[in-house]
Parts: structure tokens; C-alpha cells; sequence
């Protein structure tokens, strides 16, 4: 028995939000998302991809039949408002039920549907069924490094005024060879980094200057999103600088937050040995072995 745990809201807002070439949620075994909400309020606004809890005559959860609970990576419940594991409400009953055939502990969204929604709204539906093309189809947002105010992504993300409009992104770094002219008639502010994602390339001399673009913007109030081609490596090792500069994270710290806000980031070989020369410069000493496999 795996167990039940508390699944904050922005942790649920990265989870919708992985892809390698498309959206995970068109994985079969990815993602179990159950609204135990009455089947009204669920009719009227859900979660994206959410299913409604069903019960049997004698009030007890009845498992999805087509969901493979065993193999499935995330299986998050959710009612209107639960704030304890230990409430007896709809969606602690759900995720007990399902926990005991789960090989991961699932995960009760804290404050429920209420609190999402009031933070994410462009991830209310009232669609119920969706096909594979659908859900391959989807596009997936830039996830959240510090909620509300630091998101990273890619190059189709950052030129998606939708995107930008829903997330209330008003500053962007830009970390790749391309796009330096493209809000040049927006109201965006941009800073942009011109560098290849190379082995070789030198992105330890902007670590100071983006750092202190995003911390000047952040303490502004303004939302900032930092961008790179495939969003993969050169943005995620610009991520991981900020956060040793900004709130003194070890890299290690640092690659541990980043890789479980976004999972497919991945900086090459010399931008990890630049950052390890940047946990030096930071905070006086390397803290972070590199020459470990997970680096």
C-alpha cells in the first residue's frame, strides 16, 4: 500500500504540463486525475482530462475500469476544498481506495478544485472524453520554477500570446541563437542571450546579468519566463543559476527543484561544469559533486 499524500497546486500545474514531443497526459499510464465532486459541480467546470468518481449503493469508490492503477505514474484525487489527510470527505475515501493497489503514493490536491482553478482558470473544462489525437495535440504551458513568479519553457511557448496572457508573463530571457526581434513591437520586456547549445559555449558570463534581470523584475511583481529552443537545456541551466544566486541553493539543491518541476530538463556537459564553477562563485566552495551519474 502506497499510501496518500498532499499534492500542492503547483505541483499538479507541472504535471499537466510535461511533454517530451507531445503532451504526457496521451499517455495511457501517465496521469489518473479523479474529481470525487458531486456529478453536477463536475458537469460544470473540471480539470482538464479529469475523470468524475463513481460509487456503488453502499457509498464505496468504484476504481475506473479502464485505469491501470498499478502502472500508473501520478494518480491525483481532488473534491472542493480538502485541507487535511485526515478529513473523511470524498476525495481522502478515493485516494485511499486507490492507494492500495498504487505503486506511487497518490496525491490529494490541497485546497481542491477551488484553489486550482482560482489560480489556473485556462485548466477549466466541462469536456469529458477525449481521443489520443486530442490529447497529443495538446499544448502544454511553460512550467512553474516559482509559482506565480518564474516559469521555463520553449520557443513556441514563448511566442504564444496565449501563453503569455494566461500566465501574466511580462518578462522574458530568452537563452538561445534565434528570436531576439520578435517582441519587438510587444509590451514585453526581453532579455536576450545569444548562445548555441554547445559543450563549449560560455554562459557562465551571463549568469550575473540574468540573474539580476530576473531578481530586478521579480521584485517588480512581474512574472518572468526563461526560454531557450526546446526549452531543455540552456533555459534549465539558466533556472538552476538564478536559484543559486538568488535564494543560495547548492546546484544540487537547484537540479533537484528544477528536475522535479520540469523532468526532461537536462543541460549539456559544459553548462554543467559552468554551473559548478557559478555554486563556487555563489557561495564560496563546491557543495555539488558533478562527477556523480544523476549530473
Amino acid at each position: 500500500m502506497a499510501g496518500t499524500t498532499f499534492c500542492e497546486v503547483p505541483e499538479l500545474y507541472n504535471i499537466l504540463n510535461q511533454y517530451i514531443r507531445c503532451s504526457r497526459l496521451a499517455e495511457f499510464n501517465y496521469l489518473c486525475l479523479i474529481d470525487a465532486r458531486a456529478k453536477g459541480e463536475y458537469n460544470a467546470s473540471h480539470i482538464i482530462t479529469a475523470k468524475n468518481a463513481k460509487w456503488d449503493s453502499k457509498g464505496t469508490f468504484i476504481i475506473p475500469p479502464e485505469v491501470e492503477v498499478e502502472s500508473m505514474r501520478y494518480i491525483v484525487v481532488y473534491d472542493s476544498s480538502t485541507r487535511s489527510l485526515q478529513d473523511s470527505g470524498e476525495a481522502v475515501q478515493c485516494a485511499e481506495a486507490l492507494s492500495k493497489s498504487s505503486r506511487y503514493p497518490v496525491k490529494i490536491l490541497k485546497e481542491g478544485y477551488q484553489r486550482f482553478s482560482a489560480f489556473y482558470p485556462f485548466f477549466r473544462t466541462q469536456k469529458i472524453l477525449y481521443t489520443i489525437k486530442e490529447l497529443e495535440s495538446l499544448r502544454p504551458y511553460p512550467v512553474e520554477i516559482l509559482p506565480g513568479q518564474l516559469y521555463l519553457g520553449d520557443y513556441k511557448q514563448a511566442v504564444n500570446p496565449e501563453v503569455l496572457k494566461d500566465l501574466k508573463l511580462s518578462a522574458l530571457v530568452n537563452v538561445s541563437e534565434d528570436g531576439s526581434h520578435m517582441f519587438e513591437k510587444g509590451n514585453n520586456t526581453m532579455l536576450h542571450i545569444c548562445v548555441a547549445d554547445s559543450e563549449v559555449a560560455d554562459l557562465y558570463a551571463s549568469f550575473e546579468r540574468i540573474s539580476v534581470f530576473i531578481g530586478t523584475r521579480l521584485n517588480m511583481g512581474a512574472a518572468v519566463l526563461i526560454f531557450s529552443s526546446n526549452g531543455i537545456s540552456r533555459c534549465s541551466a539558466v533556472a538552476m543559476a538564478f536559484l543559486l544566486h538568488h535564494l543560495k541553493y547548492t546546484l544540487k539543491e537547484a537540479w533537484e527543484h528544477v528536475l522535479q518541476c520540469k523532468t526532461n530538463m537536462r543541460p549539456n556537459r559544459g553548462f554543467v561544469q559552468q554551473l559548478s564553477d557559478w555554486e563556487l562563485h555563489t557561495l564560496g566552495r563546491r557543495i555539488t559533486d558533478i562527477a556523480e551519474p544523476c549530473y
